[in-house]
């Protein structure tokens, strides 16, 4: 049984650019020609995001901090009272980070594997050593990254290593990402790796949301009575300032918005394309861990009671519960 808990949209995931400065094998994201956001753009759609109800802004891309306004655009989603998030390949890190210093509520450091080499080999480019530079930055600094691992069958047994070299000396969140396939990337873990992935989330620092892997077991998303709810729980902007329905994985189409996002996301042709989500073809089997993290926060279901001590435990620590209310 599955009874709605929230009727407006918690999250945006807003890309500020495509453009990535790492060729990452399992993201096709970077292959992209793109823009960047703008600022008078953004001020209008956070008037309008405020106004139906986000709470979230997930700065994405690409890579976030490629935009040099990012500082910029962090101060105002913090003006108007949003939990702000962004995460990075820790490339441009220590550059900016004196920039971004208490602008992130959420901020997440991207790791493939505590071995500089594989790392580097999994992102296309040289930047371990940014990595492990951005942490000593990110203390010296005050501020308490994560560690956002991606879990692979060829590197779930690197995590270990992962929380003692980097959480537990830290106290840093190890946040683990169990990989998806979408447009012929990525892939899905087995049974017994997800076994495996249960027993590191009920460790301390650890948050693994008990709904992915619930999910995967059942096999994911079904089109006949679909748990996706991506489109009413989450609002997508392009970098061209377009609302990508029903959303960007598997997104069918694009709405320019043309400063009026309110009223674009409120028509009729946007809300059948959102009447669409986890319905069509491509939704079955999915398992897109950015959309299935709302739509199980927005429904009471089983899905719900599997993501709730992950939930509550990550916004404990990182001290977001009171303005998720």
């Amino acid at each position: 049984m599955k009874i709605p808990l929230r009727h407006q949209p918690v999250l945006c995931n807003y890309y500020v650019t495509y453009r990535c400065n790492a060729k990452c094998g399992f993201c096709d994201i970077w292959e992209k020609p793109s823009p960047y956001i703008t600022l008078e753009n953004a001020e209008k759609n956070f008037k309008d995001l405020k106004r139906l109800g986000v709470k979230v802004i997930d700065f994405t891309g690409g890579e976030p901090l490629l935009h040099r306004e990012l500082p910029q655009l962090l101060d105002l989603a913090k003006s108007f009272g949003f939990i702000t998030t962004v995460t990075t390949n820790a490339l441009l890190y220590p550059k900016m980070a004196e920039k971004l210093k208490g602008k992130i509520d959420m901020l997440h450091f991207s790791l493939d594997s505590p071995d500089e080499a594989t790392h580097n080999s999994s992102r296309g480019v040289q930047l371990f050593d940014k990595f492990e530079e951005s942490i000593e930055i990110a203390k010296r600094l005050g501020e308490r990254p994560d560690i956002l691992f991606t879990v692979f069958s060829h590197n779930i047994d690197e995590i270990e290593r992962v929380y003692q070299t980097y959480c537990l000396p830290n106290n840093f969140m190890l946040i683990l990402n169990p990989v998806f396939e979408y447009n012929e990337v990525g892939a899905e873990l087995s049974a017994e790796e997800l076994k495996k992935l249960e027993l590191w989330g009920k460790k301390k620092l650890v948050y693994l949301n008990g709904g992915f892997i619930e999910l995967r077991k059942d096999g994911g998303n079904h089109i006949d009575n679909p748990v996706c709810r991506a489109g009413s729980t989450t609002i997508v902007i392009s970098p061209d300032n377009q609302l990508v329905l029903p959303c960007y994985h598997l997104g069918v189409e694009s709405l320019p918005i043309n400063n009026k996002l309110y009223e674009v996301w409120t028509s009729a042709e946007a809300q059948n394309l959102i009447k669409q989500e986890g319905k069509m073809a491509a939704c079955e089997g999915c398992t897109i861990n950015c959309y299935m993290q709302p739509s199980f926060a927005t429904v009471l279901s089983k899905y719900w009671l599997k993501a709730l001590p992950s939930t509550l435990k990550y916004n404990l620590v990182k001290g977001t519960w009171k303005q998720l209310i």
